[in-house]
């Protein structure tokens, strides 16, 4: 499933790349939820990429973020969508991921409860994230969390 990006999101991953010598698979940018917040990237990197591009003591991640001016989360690339879900969704612990093909396809999750609202995120803004990349990646329709 190919992915589709508009300039501003070619743009960011160009950046990226630039700036922390990995590659990015998408990169999606989400308006913010409320008035007084920025916008985020969020910036899918290549499987097995993930320290690099977050480099020692989180320092290559936040010159990107100063570069660009946004604050910035990363996700890991899977192969598989259940993988990929549970990544979108960390740093919550995520203990199984179950997709259903019925009418519509859906992953149902299963996280820690003491995690839920970390999955969750800040007005919903992770789970959000989780279910635009899931659906740009392996069609998926939505992300539940039981």
């Amino acid at each position: 499933m190919g992915v589709t990006l508009d300039d501003d999101a070619r743009q960011y991953l160009a950046a990226f790349e630039d700036v922390t010598d990995v590659s990015g698979q998408d990169c999606l940018v989400t308006d913010a939820p409320a008035a007084d917040a920025d916008e985020r990237l969020t910036v899918v990197v290549s499987s097995g990429q993930m320290s690099e591009a977050i480099g020692p003591g989180g320092r290559t991640v936040k010159r990107y973020e100063e570069r660009v001016g946004k604050p910035v989360r990363l996700v890991e690339d899977a192969d598989d969508p259940e993988a990929f879900v549970a990544n979108a969704l960390s740093p919550a612990a995520v203990y199984n991921v179950t997709i259903s093909e019925n009418e519509d396809t859906v992953a149902y999750v299963e996280v820690a409860e003491e995690d839920r609202g970390v999955a969750i995120g800040s007005n919903g803004r992770t789970i959000d994230t989780a279910r635009t990349l899931a659906d740009r990646h392996f069609g998926i329709d939505d992300v539940q969390l039981i």
